[in-house]
């Protein structure tokens, strides 16, 4: 696993080990990348279920102002710092150990991007996304990654699903303002 592209290009990232872990391939990283390229620029990311924090980070390095990771487990958090040293993007970060959902309903923070690659299966990216929304600036766009065939809301608050692309098992939804629902 690896930076592609901008200020950390090529660096290696670490990874948690175990049957559990799933990291975000290269080819899905990219499309992901594609899909927003022109809105990374200064913006506020939130690297929610972070794991090893790799898309808070190729954004950081792509020229996003800030990142915040959070994840419950201590290990990835360990794993997401030592990798923003590795890549010199600390400086830009924060770092949280903490309940996705709990996070979300405390933040104060509104973000411009939100990434959300839950455990599958359990329900939680059902659960995160309203709560999401409450907390992405109108102008923003919430990413989820899940199985493919998982059933996704078409709406979570203001937001609407935008489109959804499918790589392999595994498929990315795009959420963006519902252009009918906002409130002059």
């Amino acid at each position: 696993m690896r930076v592609i592209t901008g200020l950390a290009r090529g660096r290696v990232l670490k990874t948690l080990e175990g049957e559990d872990v799933r990291p975000t391939t290269d080819r899905v990283k990219e499309a992901i990348f594609s899909i927003i390229q022109f809105e990374i620029e200064g913006r506020e990311v939130l690297d929610l279920f972070a794991g090893s924090g790799q898309l808070g980070i190729e954004a950081l390095s792509r020229g996003a102002a800030y990142a915040t990771f959070t994840d419950l487990s201590k290990d990835a958090i360990s794993v997401i710092k030592s990798n923003l040293l590795t890549t010199g993007l600390h400086k830009n970060s924060a770092v949280l150990q903490s309940d996705a959902l709990t996070f979300l309903r405390n933040s104060k923070k509104k973000f411009d991007i939100i990434f959300m690659d839950p455990p599958y299966s359990c329900g939680l990216l059902q659960k995160a996304l309203p709560l999401a929304a409450e907390v992405v600036n109108d102008g923003g766009v919430i990413i989820c990654e899940h199985p493919y065939g998982e059933e996704m809301p078409e709406t979570a608050g203001k937001f609407s699903l935008y489109r959804s692309y499918k790589y392999s098992k595994l498929a990315l939804s795009v959420y963006r303002l519902n252009e009918e629902v906002v409130e002059e």
